[in-house]
């Protein structure tokens, strides 16, 4: 009989009271649905270690055994071990607890009940060494062998959640358990039936109970799978009903192509198109024409052309007559986008600004009164231009670049702010199909897979120091540049990591004596810092000391070495930026990785950057190691609202909710068909709120 309703507070949970009912709202649990829907992030093989002599996969022994004897250990004045010799039958193990020890009470008190001899227990622990025929086991829990509830920890392929202060592993899946018995039961199933038959899916209170306690490997993947295909067909309703919305708007304006601004920037170039950039720029251009607003995303590798194709977009809005957006995720990026801005527009009859935080209150009320008057064609700046006091008279066009640090609620907030907006949104980091089909769902993709000519890669290698400044000697005597990057910018007591600021000394007076070296990095004023890079552009430096802020828009060809000092300490997509701003002339470059890594998976993203040049291989490997959620940012993540699904993992499993979420919404535009009512209620719960544009009213 179910005793117990799933909307029901968690406080009032037997077991659980007020204080530990905080507990459970540091992890967003407030009622026991949420608890059910607190799934394991892992599970761990707990079946009895049949040889002792090697560990489960897990690197945990389990054995169950009787207690033949017992012993209090003293080690020290505050430390003490508790040992005892079990017998499992054909073996035997020595225990040992270790526990810093209480003048207010006796910390072994329960043990002493627990593991006395005569006692069976169940131990999980790491073995540590063979003493003749005995195995030690340094113990991490052990549970009474004649208690039922024991097996919820033990002999099974055993659940393990995130925690926060106040709760432990063994009392959360006790909870979990009795909430299962008691709730589970009467877990809503949301999916249609027809669809759990058409993929042989498990049943809501079925994939609920497996999932946190499966009885085999088989009934696990069966449960993850179950939750993963409704997760991911929530999201792709969710996507599907947004593009909906968007075409069904039509915009009040059209766009010709008159070539009294494109012609001539296209003239003053100095370069050609490459193929990829013409086919792009035709696709932007015939989605600016349509009825609907254009929702594109504009992916491509460092140095594929992505600003002049923007560049282009900006232009057909501003000869006919409206307003364009270029917006950045940071200052330093949005000031580099102006200079670039400035230098393609030279000498045609565009008005453009940079709007930031930086600006003096006499110098931001002149732009936007200006902009309001319509006098500014092109305004650049951060997501500043979002503020509602930032008033375009004729935007029409908005230029989002690096979208994956730009999440879908600003998005939303840019459609709030004008509806009918045209958007093209631009990442460098280029993002596998998989990511982006669940990412950027309501956006269609144009992908630069062309490099212009002339761009050569710099060739990569881990390497010491001295052969990394050995080359940058090299390449000065021959009038060439390098830059040398660090991953802070002062030193700190708690990082044992080169510092921008005392590395830069270094440089200057130890290893580059004779050589002009410059420093750069993010908390310079902006003008020191544009000072910097126009002096370095031009020649006047031959070597920058730099911090990750030349990741992203820096373009000097003489520049033909990088170092990134502790290359351990960036990710995957940083160092294939940061490689980016060499290479970009004709002269062959090299990127020196000097790292101490000190995981299997440092050593592995050094390799992959070693022998990867391809931005999209990139993109797959960095997800693969590092997983979506650290990959886009835990907000960006958790705005998809995915606590099972994997991106990459499950890729196949993505595609097919994407194909029934399309054919249910062809049958039923609205989700009002009575099979489709749960599913229809937990959509608008879900993306409703969250981003406050999925509209099934």
């Amino acid at each position: 009989m179910v005793k117990l309703s799933l909307d029901n507070p968690i406080q009032y949970f037997k077991g659980v009271g007020p204080r530990r009912a905080l507990s459970f709202q540091n992890l967003g649990i407030l009622t026991v649905e949420d608890l059910l829907h607190h799934f394991p992030r892992e599970w761990q093989d707990r079946r009895q270690t049949k040889d002792l002599s090697f560990p489960t996969a897990s690197g945990l022994t389990v054995v169950k055994g009787r207690v033949l004897k017992a012993r209090l250990i003293p080690a020290g004045p505050r430390l003490a071990l508790y040992k005892a010799t079990l017998s499992t039958g054909e073996s035997r193990v020595e225990a040992v607890w270790f526990k810093h020890l209480s003048p207010r009470f006796d910390v072994f008190a329960s043990l002493k009940k627990e593991a006395a001899p005569g006692e069976d227990i169940w131990l999980v622990g790491r073995g540590e060494s063979q003493l003749l025929d005995t195995r030690e086991i340094k113990v991490e829990e052990h549970y009474p062998a004649l208690e039922e509830k024991s097996l919820l920890h033990v002999d099974r392929l055993t659940p393990i959640y995130s925690l926060t202060e106040g709760l432990t592993q063994r009392f959360l899946r006790e909870l979990v358990h009795k909430a299962l018995q008691e709730a589970g039961p009467s877990a809503a199933e949301i999916l249609p039936r027809r669809l759990l038959e058409k993929r042989a899916l498990l049943a809501a209170p079925q994939a609920l109970r497996a999932v946190h306690f499966p009885e085999s490997q088989a009934e696990l993947e069966a449960a993850r799978e179950r939750l993963a295909y409704e997760e991911f067909l929530l999201l792709e309703l969710a996507w599907t009903l947004k593009r909906r919305q968007t075409n069904a708007l039509k915009k009040s304006f059209g766009y010709t192509l008159r070539k009294n601004l494109l012609t001539p920037f296209k003239e003053r170039l100095g370069f050609h198109f490459t193929l990829a950039q013409k086919r792009v720029i035709n696709e932007i251009f015939a989605d600016m024409q349509k009825p609907s607003p254009m929702t594109r995303l504009l992916q491509g590798d460092v140095g594929s052309g992505k600003t002049v194709v923007a560049l282009a977009s900006l232009l057909l809005a501003v000869e006919n007559g409206f307003q364009g957006a270029f917006m950045a995720p940071t200052e330093i990026l949005a000031e580099q986008h102006f200079a670039t801005i400035q230098k393609f527009l030279k000498g045609l009859p565009v008005k453009t600004a940079l709007l930031t935080s930086r600006l003096k209150a006499k110098e931001r009320e002149k732009i936007l009164s200006e902009l309001s008057a319509g006098k500014i064609q092109i305004l650049a700046g951060t997501h500043a231009l979002l503020e509602e006091d930032v008033l375009f008279s004729r935007l029409r066009l908005a230029v989002i670049d690096e979208q994956h640090r730009f999440g879908v609620r600003q998005r939303a907030t840019l459609r709030r702010k004008n509806s009918l907006l045209d958007l093209l949104v631009m990442t460098a980091t280029p993002i596998p199909r998989t990511l982006a089909l669940a990412l950027y769902g309501d956006l269609d993709v144009s992908t630069l897979d062309e490099m212009p000519p002339g761009k050569t890669p710099a060739e990569t290698v881990l390497a010491a120091e001295g052969e990394a400044f050995e080359r940058v000697r090299r390449e000065a005597a021959l009038g060439r540049q390098a830059y040398v990057v660090y991953p802070i910018i002062e030193e700190s007591r708690r990082l044992d990591l080169r510092s921008a600021k005392a590395e830069f000394a270094r440089l200057k007076q130890d290893i580059f004596p004779d050589l002009k070296v410059a420093l750069l990095h993010g908390a310079m004023p902006s003008r020191e810092k544009n000072k910097v890079m126009a002096e370095f552009a031009a020649g006047a430096w031959q070597v920058l000391a730099a911090t990750q802020v030349i990741e992203v828009g820096i373009d000097v060809p003489n520049a033909t070495v990088m170092v990134i000092q502790n290359a351990e300490r960036f990710g995957l997509a940083s160092l294939h930026q940061l490689r980016g701003r060499i290479g970009r002339g004709q002269a062959p470059s090299k990127c020196f990785l000097v790292a101490d890594p000190k995981t299997p998976e440092a050593r592995k993203r050094l390799e992959t950057m070693a022998a990867v040049h391809d931005g999209f291989r990139i993109g797959e490997e960095d997800l693969k190691l590092r997983g979506p959620g650290e990959m886009l940012g835990t907000a960006q993540h958790g705005e998809l609202a995915l606590k099972v699904a994997d991106i990459f993992k499950d890729s196949a499993l993505l595609a097919r909710a994407k194909q029934d979420a399309e054919e249910l919404l062809a049958q039923d535009p609205r989700l009002q068909d009575l099979s489709c009512r749960s599913l229809r209620e937990r959509l608008i719960a879900l993306y409703q709120r969250r981003w406050d544009w999925v509209d099934l009213s």
